[in-house]
């Protein structure tokens, strides 16, 4: 795919949705911490309802140790992989406490060595927190990047890199929202909805055409 493509691809994206914003909920970058760390193998929405239940009451990393371990995994049973969230989510508001007075750390490195926290959270959080131009390749991303030949790459790294190469300097900040909603609601994983996308003429899909025409069948 061309530079040009490329650009009235995302200006597109832009049009659409001009302030894209994660869908999950937080008051501060402590709970995106754990929500995004919550929200691995899960659904915003699962993680939305179970944050509901103990963000109010764990605003910062000592309110979430001081509800512990237990408490919090009666609170996030609903979702998948719920103890081992519970335990990594614990040892990060202790590590944020002893090693960076309750603070959320702005800077890779010292994201990454949080429990629990990957590359993916802490671009998320660099991002959102931050304003940092990153791309959280999450399995949207990495779908939409290779389906549309926006940015085509055998794992998340090489997507992650060529997206990050790629993308015109003016949409970077908000670039991966626009894939990741694109992805959720549009491009989705069994039948993409051709013929409601907004970035259909510039897509190289190569099944567009055919599930356009089918779209126009049966509406």
């Amino acid at each position: 795919m061309n530079a040009e493509k490329r650009r009235r691809i995302f200006a597109k994206l832009a049009a659409a949705n001009p302030e894209p914003k994660t869908e999950l909920e937080y008051g501060n970058p402590f709970q995106l911490v754990i929500a995004v760390l919550l929200s691995a193998q899960t659904t915003d929405k699962a993680v939305n309802v179970a944050t509901r239940r103990f963000f109010p009451r764990a605003k910062t990393p000592a309110d979430l140790v001081a509800l512990g371990e237990a408490s919090l995994m009666e609170h996030i049973k609903t979702i998948g992989l719920f103890r081992n969230k519970a335990k990594n989510a614990i040892a990060t508001a202790k590590q944020l406490i002893e090693l960076h007075s309750g603070e959320v750390p702005n800077n890779r490195a010292a994201l990454e060595a949080l429990p629990g926290v990957g590359r993916k959270t802490a671009n998320v959080v660099l991002n959102e927190a931050f304003g940092e131009h990153t791309f959280a390749v999450d399995t949207h991303v990495f779908r939409v990047a290779n389906r549309m030949k926006l940015a085509p790459g055998k794992n998340v790294g090489e997507v992650e890199a060529k997206l990050m190469k790629f993308t015109p300097q003016e949409f970077l900040k908000s670039a991966h929202h626009w894939l990741i909603l694109h992805g959720r609601y549009t491009c989705v994983a069994r039948t993409p909805k051709c013929g409601e996308c907004v970035v259909f003429e510039d897509c190289e899909f190569a099944g567009r055409l055919k599930l356009r025409a089918l779209h126009q069948q049966n509406s």
